[in-house]
């Protein structure tokens, strides 16, 4: 399992997601309901992609995200 701990890793994984399924940015765009310049930005790790077009898009491309409690 691999660690998130930034927008620029998450960004990462949903670009190499992407590519690995095979699918374009405009068609990624298209499928999410969202603009190609959102899925760049994302993909980029821009600080200001919305959490939820970014939850959506991990979802269509099968990337299950968990939350796990640190150390109490």
């Amino acid at each position: 399992m691999q660690r998130i701990r930034t927008t620029e890793e998450l960004g990462a994984v949903i670009r190499a997601a992407r590519k690995r399924q095979g699918y374009t940015q405009i068609e990624l765009a298209e499928a999410a309901g969202v603009g190609v310049t959102y899925v760049i930005n994302l993909e980029h790790g821009k600080q200001t992609s919305e959490i939820g077009k970014a939850l959506h898009i991990a979802e269509l491309l099968s990337i299950s995200l968990f939350i796990e409690e640190r150390g109490a």
